[in-house]
């Protein structure tokens, strides 16, 4: 057992902030963003599809997502969904393509958003902090089972420890890059 164990950690710990960088894409920044429509299925052929499998997105204006369908019957479906999702915007339907502005937040649902954003920063520390108990047990179970010399299980809990620090910090970073995003008018 050698540093292996420390670099699959960090591996777990650099998926856990990657899945914070998507979940902080369906937070709505006053922007529009394709990411907004990420959580919206449309029921088509019998299947669940997300609105990307079914239309183009794109953004011609900063607070303006178009949707445009590949096929005409689809345009019916993917309104329904939008609404049926409750993303917060009303769909714009002109037989063609559907228009989404997206609203300008007030000061209040910024921080809303922000509050938001942070339990969702929290949470993913937890899952970081989580994951280095575990590795943590694993070194002692190891040095008990005389797999590791003491000096191995000290630096592997030094190197754990450090990794950790720099996984909660560059939580912190997205976190703030958020904060910022979402407070700029």
């Amino acid at each position: 057992m050698s540093n292996q164990i420390v670099l699959q950690a960090e591996e777990r710990m650099k998926k856990t902030m990657e899945h914070l960088k998507s979940e902080f894409m369906t937070l709505k920044t006053g922007r529009a963003t394709p990411a907004i429509l990420d959580t919206v299925k449309v029921r088509y052929y019998d299947s669940d599809l997300p609105v990307n499998q079914l239309a183009s997105i794109s953004i011609p204006e900063p607070r303006l997502i178009v949707v445009t369908p590949w096929e005409k019957g689809a345009l019916s479906e993917i309104e329904k969904a939008i609404l049926k999702a409750d993303i917060g915007i009303t769909p714009q339907n002109d037989g063609k393509v559907i228009r989404l502005p997206v609203p300008s937040l007030t000061e209040e649902r910024r921080k809303d958003i922000i509050k938001t954003a942070k339990k969702l920063t929290e949470d993913h520390k937890v899952e970081v902090r989580n994951e280095r108990r575990d590795v943590l047990e694993l070194i002692k179970k190891s040095f008990s089972d005389k797999k590791i010399t003491e000096d191995d299980k000290f630096k592997l809990q030094d190197d754990l420890q450090k990794t950790t620090e720099s996984y909660i910090k560059k939580l912190d970073e997205i976190l703030l890059q958020k904060e910022k995003d979402i407070m700029t008018v």
